[in-house]
């Protein structure tokens, strides 16, 4: 991770989010991350995708990178992210 605060992006359901997550994350669940694609390219970079393991911000990652959105990074667990950026 770079210097830029980076905007966590967590593809996990809406009902996973509202049980615990990264404070000011944004919630885009990975089966909506195709549709919203100009919602993600607009959002501050560096992006931080997480989820539940790790899985699903994996597949994320891959497809945003396809797209051309190249400072996209899987975070894995939002557990995870938060402890990192808890550490910055």
């Amino acid at each position: 991770m770079n210097d830029q605060q980076p905007t966590v992006v967590d593809v996990r359901t809406p009902e996973e989010f509202s049980e615990g997550h990264v404070v000011g994350s944004v919630n885009i669940p990975l089966n909506e991350i195709a549709e919203r694609i100009e919602e993600l390219r607009g959002l501050p970079t560096p992006l931080i995708l997480c989820c539940r393991s790790g899985a699903r911000s994996d597949s994320a990652m891959r497809y945003l990178q396809q797209m051309g959105l190249p400072d996209v990074s899987n975070g894995g667990s939002w557990q995870e992210v938060q402890e990192t950026l808890k550490n910055r």
